[in-house]
């Protein structure tokens, strides 16, 4: 029999059969239960594990401890199209005091989480310290694609509550932000822990560098797209007859103009839309560049949850309860409490600071980064730090999904 048949039938029907089925369920049986957006993230992860536990033969995409090139790849386009429609979705950047909660969140929640979280792997899981770095760098960061039900209206839709401003601009900056830390594992486990060997080049290169880098060629390529949209040539204008393709367009060349200088692309397209935004306002073209960029970061993610969903039982077949403690500490305890605690003597009122502490889902760009150092290197704690990932995804996702709907029904936009 043909190694891609499965019953005598093709295996390729068998995959899309059921991925289209579990996406359709997804969305459609918590209709029955609630009105609200459909809780569909985690519904496609268990789907998913229910597919693969029923049918063993089937995985929508290979395993990747040992495959990691296709995750790599379709979580990176997601992350980049999500990073380009959060800086999108911003109407108003000023007054510029709305981003002190912003600033504060990714200068001090998302340090002292990565730390936190390293401090964990080396005290309970006896990990080496470069893996445990890689570990705090892969969780910390908010995720900007499974975020949006948490995040401001698309363009022109308002929607600006201060909780929502505060999880939208750090969603979209601190996936990049990241990126140093991912780095510093990948440093600590070639060179040793010994900061005398890599500092100062870490900190000037991975740090300065690559953060300035990524802001210059985010600001350039939004500029540059704007005024072929919305400026030149005057009398017929982009903007009046494109499609949203431009919008995938300039993501990709904006994210590889960054990364081709060695910068941080992550960086570059958030600034992008941030600064691409700014252009013609009012224009209407600017809701058609989002809900294109949108509705392809939405079927990439429902690919990839599904496909998690299916390798999920292998990820989690080394777990420990010692992943479980810290897994549980890292949701319900590290990132309220020193979110919580950076939040403190800011404009948000005490409901507003615990909906932004807890509601920050982690998913598709922890994926992301732990293919990329996966593939750049090879980690002593690998198989545990998977383990460990994965099973922060599906219990971050299911908390967000089940509560987050009832959880932002308490603030008025």
């Amino acid at each position: 029999m043909d190694d891609d048949a499965f019953f005598g039938l093709s295996r390729y029907h068998f995959l899309l059969a059921g991925l289209g089925a579990a996406i359709i369920l997804a969305h459609w049986l918590p209709r029955f239960f609630s009105k609200r957006e459909p809780a569909a993230a985690p519904l496609m992860i268990l789907l998913g594990m229910a597919i693969a536990l029923a049918v063993p033969e089937l995985a929508l995409l290979p395993d990747p401890r040992s495959s990691p090139g296709p995750w790599e790849l379709i979580s990176e386009m997601a992350v980049i199209v999500a990073l380009f429609a959060s800086g999108m979705r911003i109407d108003r950047l000023r007054p510029w005091r709305q981003w002190s909660p912003t600033l504060r969140l990714l200068a001090l929640a998302m340090p002292l989480t990565i730390l936190a979280v390293a401090l964990l792997g080396v005290g309970l899981m006896g990990m080496t310290v470069a893996g445990a770095i890689l570990l705090g760098a892969v969780l910390a960061p908010t995720d900007p694609v499974l975020a949006a039900d948490v995040q401001v209206g698309p363009p022109h839709e308002g929607r600006e509550h201060p909780v929502r401003f505060a999880l939208t601009t750090e969603a979209a900056l601190n996936d990049g932000l990241a990126f140093p830390f991912v780095h510093l594992g990948l440093v600590v486990a070639a060179l040793g822990a010994n900061p005398a060997i890599w500092l100062w080049e870490w900190l000037l290169v991975d740090v300065a560098y690559r953060i300035a880098a990524g802001v210059v060629v985010g600001i350039a390529c939004g500029w540059a797209l704007g005024q072929v949209l919305f400026v030149l040539p005057r009398a017929a204008v982009l903007a009046d007859t494109a499609s949203g393709v431009v919008a995938l367009a300039g993501v990709m060349l904006c994210y590889g103009v960054a990364e081709l200088i060695e910068g941080y692309g992550f960086i570059a397209v958030a600034v992008m839309g941030l600064t691409l935004r700014r252009v013609q306002v009012e224009h209407f073209f600017h809701r058609r560049l989002h809900d294109f960029g949108e509705a392809i970061e939405h079927a990439l993610t429902a690919i990839l949850l599904v496909a998690l969903g299916s390798v999920m039982p292998l990820l989690l077949g080394d777990l420990t309860w010692l992943h479980l403690v810290v897994a549980l500490t890292l949701l319900f305890v590290a990132r309220p409490l020193v979110t919580w605690l950076a939040l403190l003597h800011t404009s948000l009122t005490h409901g507003s600071r615990v909906r932004v502490a807890v509601y920050g889902v982690r998913g598709i760009g922890s994926i992301y980064y732990l293919c990329y150092a996966g593939s750049h290197m090879e980690f002593v704690n690998e198989a545990a730090i998977w383990s460990l990932v994965a099973l922060v995804i599906l219990l971050s996702t299911m908390l967000h999904g089940f509560t987050v709907g009832w959880a932002m029904e308490g603030i008025r936009d």
